[in-house]
């Protein structure tokens, strides 16, 4: 019995001894598998962090392009508001030089335009006596317009061009109207025709008298009365134009 009992133990050591090398293998591949999961997550979060890396690339490459872009678009800003602040400046000066001479312009346009009033005044006291009043209105009202301070200068001016563009216009058109008419101390309403600054005419209201101005009112012919009748429906566009035979004013002719 002793001598089984030794053989059984020689075998279980034998056992024993050829297990050890399996257990110790079992744990280094355990440490092996777990090494390589190891490496395979720090291979993972690598890779990561590099398309991370990447795609942070990307996106600063086109940051930089588009702040490429934006400098060359506000250096061509900028070349343009440098040519406009350069072209106001010359604005600047040109307006600066223009303020420094306004004195001396309105020293010398204010004589000027009185003198145009003072010569419409004297035109129209030697011109025909067509509309008289309405005229010398107008020159009241200039004589007025440049005694107002609230008026500018260019104002004033105009003004008086635009009379002068009226009393210009006087001698292109013909005109029919109808006013009062003072004769030996007889007024009477008729009708009046212009034409042009050549002729002035008048014809009563009842068609039975008519006259011409001639260095004063003179009784024309009963013959004139029918073609100043109908210059008076022409000048009104009551007819179409036509020939009319009118008489006009005489000449004297020097001695």
């Amino acid at each position: 019995m002793q001598k089984y009992k030794w053989i059984g133990l020689h075998w279980l050591l034998a056992i024993l001894l050829t297990a050890i090398p399996l257990v110790s293998q079992a744990g280094s591949l355990e440490k092996a598998i777990d090494s390589q999961v190891k490496t395979d997550v720090a291979a993972q979060q690598s890779q990561q962090q590099i398309d991370g890396l990447a795609d942070e690339t990307v996106q600063l490459l086109a940051e930089y392009r588009e702040t490429l872009r934006q400098t060359d678009s506000l250096r061509a800003y900028n070349d343009q508001l440098d040519k406009l602040v350069s072209s106001q400046q010359q604005e600047l000066d040109s307006i600066n030089v223009q303020l420094r001479n306004i004195e001396s312009t309105q020293r010398d346009i204010v004589p000027l335009m009185l003198k145009m009033i003072d010569t419409m005044e004297q035109f129209v006291a030697l011109d025909l006596p067509f509309l008289p009043k309405e005229r010398q209105a107008r020159v009241i009202q200039l004589q007025t317009l440049m005694e107002r301070a609230d008026v500018t200068i260019a104002e004033k001016y105009r003004r008086i061009l635009e009379a002068y563009q009226v009393e210009t216009e006087y001698g292109r058109t013909i005109e029919a109207y109808r006013d009062e008419l003072t004769v030996d101390d007889m007024t009477r309403t008729v009708d009046f025709l212009r034409i042009g600054r050549v002729s002035l005419y008048y014809l009563t209201l009842d068609g039975l008298e008519a006259g011409i101005w001639n260095d004063g009112w003179q009784v024309l012919p009963n013959e004139y009365r029918q073609p100043i009748s109908q210059a008076l429906k022409v000048a009104m566009k009551q007819l179409p134009p036509d020939l009319l035979v009118l008489p006009v004013k005489t000449v004297e002719m020097a001695p």
